[in-house]
């Protein structure tokens, strides 16, 4: 006689998590000692859905999060203002990698997927190598930040900087005509060349979202010749559509990851409003990048933008 489905779900469930769920989170935050609207307040924040008083779905591995979050707020590591924000920073951040992973798994199983008894092993096999490589990269990553940090002059956060923008032109378009397949091969596509020239050119992704790169560089010549080489390398290729790209230089705020300011905003703006396979940069970034060799700026006059009257933009060329 075949197990039960829902028993082979709950040890898919108990590999992926470690150990067997068996605490409700009345006894987590008892064991924790961290108040209950605290926690809630924390795993709403990392987005975790909401679960009953009886239900007892946590491991020893949510006490010990719990435990440790704590300990920084309490050391002064973590601002106590900021508790929810890390841990939603944090979430965001792993429940991206969490869709990757799933999606290897499916492409690995294929219509085995479905066999519980199948993707249990597999989990089994696969989450410890997983889990290795995750933490090379993030040591990695952590020890080029910590040392572009201390490279910086001014230590505070907000510090001037070129905010980039890359978008594929007729995404929309794109979207309606291609097949699921397509779409995913064009957007691998398009993250795997925008990721290699910008760190080619000492930038930094700093996001993408769907049709759209987000990066950064600290010096104007890096932004010009990630912009330029973007699109000449789009141009050697007929699988992707042109791009449209925006450079802005100014102070910028960075906070988890992430990058704010009136920089970013007209860095945006004027991509939307750039031709394609073009590149429109502010007066920063004119000023900043006129007297290199290598490259021409033409004035194309005010720029009607949204939010920003009066803005001048420049056409980036190489010379």
């Amino acid at each position: 006689m075949s197990e039960p489905r829902d028993d082979r779900m709950r040890r898919v469930e108990e590999t992926l998590l470690g150990s067997p769920p068996h605490y409700t989170k009345g006894e987590v935050t008892d064991a924790a000692g961290v108040p209950l609207e605290r926690a809630e307040e924390l795993w709403q924040a990392m987005g975790f859905a909401h679960v009953g008083p009886d239900d007892a779905v946590f491991t020893e591995a949510d006490i010990a999060a719990l435990r440790a979050l704590v300990s920084l707020v309490s050391a002064e590591v973590i601002p106590t203002d900021l508790e929810s924000a890390v841990a939603r920073s944090l979430a965001q951040t792993m429940s991206r990698l969490a869709e990757w992973q799933t999606g290897i798994f499916k492409s690995l199983l294929g219509e085995q997927f479905t066999d519980l008894e199948a993707t249990s092993e597999v989990a089994a096999a696969i989450l410890p190598v997983m889990e290795r490589l995750q933490n090379y990269v993030w040591r990695r990553h952590l020890a080029a930040t910590v040392s572009r940090e201390l490279d910086q002059r001014d230590p505070g956060d907000e510090r001037v900087q070129v905010i980039g923008f890359a978008d594929l032109v007729g995404y929309t378009r794109l979207i309606r005509d291609f097949t699921e397949l397509e779409l995913a091969r064009l957007i691998d596509g398009f993250e795997s060349l925008a990721s290699g020239v910008v760190a080619e050119n000492r930038g930094r992704v700093i996001k993408t979202v769907g049709d759209e790169v987000l990066f950064v560089t600290e010096g104007a010549a890096e932004a010009a010749e990630i912009a330029l080489a973007l699109n000449e390398e789009i141009a050697k290729t007929d699988l992707l559509p042109p791009l449209r790209i925006g450079l802005a230089r100014g102070p910028v705020l960075a906070r988890f990851g992430d990058v704010y300011g009136s920089t970013v905003n007209i860095a945006s703006r004027l991509t939307s409003v750039a031709r394609p396979a073009s590149v429109l940069v502010d007066r920063e970034f004119a000023g900043a990048l006129r007297e290199r060799p290598g490259y021409r700026l033409i004035s194309v006059g005010p720029t009607k933008v949204q939010s920003f009257r009066g803005l001048r933009a420049w056409a980036l060329r190489r010379a």
